[in-house]
């Protein structure tokens, strides 16, 4: 599909470089990109007791996760359109005023059409469902809302975004798990880099911290139970790990092509220069043992980008905190990166803000985008006693000056996806 052109925009132009001019962010570790960076270098945890309701109460075995503090939808949304989103609708919309005011990106009759708005979710609008299924069984069918479905479907963090901004190029919803914020990423960055758009918002947002949501992942025996010390329990690489941390969030990005970009003056932050991704086709909730996938996935993307192992300079790791995971990328880096992947920082920043799901990847990229601004790699939280099966540099606990080119962003998901994102200094 192409969009058609209107007198006075950029021509369609295959190979299209495309880059970053801006990043919204709500985050277990401050409510935009700069309070959230900052406690990421700080090596400070976003992770404490469950306040959105009464974790002890439900009686879940787990009662820790990353929240978003201090949010107020009506900050951003009118009171009634925010009554009808669902939390990771309202954190979606949030996170994209931010990033566009931050680009200076002006929307308007002129390149409404022109504009993508590709958003990630992995799950959706889960609180709601579960609110309104106990409404179901406990006054019947009639008090069920008219709005459960606009709320609960995932598509509507995308769907949201393009209403409040008034975009109406292509509206889409990436769902992969684990990985569906890196691929709306890169679904976004192809669309501009084969000219059928200027620009695009693009990212992920999650919101399941319920008891639902805790409950589920907990039945899968994939949550740290560690209650008695809530920020100690997502640690990355470390031998004592347990599980992960769910998290939730929003983070979105503006991305451009270099042309659309160049011509309105913005503030480049980094350019984008490869996606890669790939499927394990092994199981629906664990990565190949061998780790072939990720490392397929990370192989496309440096041939994409036409660079070399040692071309690269920070990868931030998948790095759940699960026993499987950790274990399995760290023989996926080593297979791709050979000798090299001993020398290249690497960080988990899941050990603060704990694993946002389907937003995971689109706050991970927005580290890689800041440690390339900043020449600072934030370090792996709690990774006192590393795994000896994980034996690479993982920058622990301290954060860590670098002068950072080019930066791996790794996100991988149940079903087997595997995504993969490079981005570069601009020059």
């Amino acid at each position: 599909f192409r969009l058609p052109a209107k007198e006075g925009t950029l021509p369609n132009k295959a190979d299209n470089r495309v880059v970053v001019s801006g990043i919204g962010c709500l985050s277990p570790l401050g409510l935009d990109m700069t309070t959230t960076w900052d406690n990421l270098t700080a090596g400070k945890s976003g992770i404490d007791y469950i306040t959105l309701f009464d974790a002890e109460a439900e009686g879940l075995e787990t009662r820790f996760a990353g929240e978003v503090t201090g949010f107020d939808p009506t900050d951003h949304i009118g009171r009634k359109e925010a009554r009808r989103m669902d939390r990771f609708a309202q954190l979606s919309v949030a996170a994209s005023l931010q990033a566009v005011e931050r680009s200076g990106l002006q929307i308007n009759s002129s390149n409404e059409d022109q504009i993508g708005v590709i958003v990630g979710s992995g799950i959706g609008g889960l609180t709601t469902l579960f609110n309104q299924t106990r409404v179901l069984i406990e006054s019947g069918p009639d008090k069920v809302s008219p709005f459960l479905v606009p709320m609960m479907i995932s598509d509507m963090a995308a769907a949201q975004v393009s209403i409040t901004l008034g975009i109406k190029g292509l509206n889409l919803c990436i769902t992969s798990a684990c990985s569906s914020s890196s691929d709306a990423i890169g679904v976004a960055y192809e669309l501009i880099k084969r000219g059928d758009a200027q620009a695009a918002i693009t990212g992920g947002s999650e919101a399941i911290i319920n008891p639902l949501g805790i409950a589920s992942f907990g039945a899968l025996k994939a949550l740290s139970t560690r209650n008695d010390a809530p920020q100690l329990a997502s640690r990355p690489f470390d031998v004592d790990r347990d599980g992960f941390v769910i998290g939730e969030g929003a983070c979105i990005l503006v991305l451009e092509s270099l042309a659309h970009a160049q011509q309105r003056g913005a503030n480049i932050l980094a350019e984008i220069v490869a996606y890669g991704a790939s499927g394990d086709a092994f199981h629906i909730t664990q990565p190949a043992g061998d780790g072939d996938g990720a490392a397929r996935a990370m192989q496309l993307a440096l041939s994409k980008a036409g660079l070399t192992p040692s071309d690269v300079d920070y990868i931030n790791a998948h790095g759940t905190s699960t026993n499987i995971n950790d274990k399995v990328e760290t023989t996926a880096i080593k297979s791709v990166f050979g000798e090299h992947s001993y020398r290249i920082p690497i960080s988990s920043t899941k050990s603060m803000t704990g694993h946002l799901i389907g937003a995971a990847g689109s706050v991970e990229a927005a580290v890689c985008i800041m440690a390339i601004q900043s020449g600072v790699i934030p370090p792996t939280l709690n990774l006192d006693n590393p795994d000896s099966e994980c034996d690479l540099d993982y920058v622990p606990n301290l954060a860590r000056q670098v002068d950072v080119t080019t930066a791996v962003s790794n996100t991988f998901g149940f079903g087997g996806h595997n995504s993969v994102l490079i981005f570069r200094k601009f020059s």
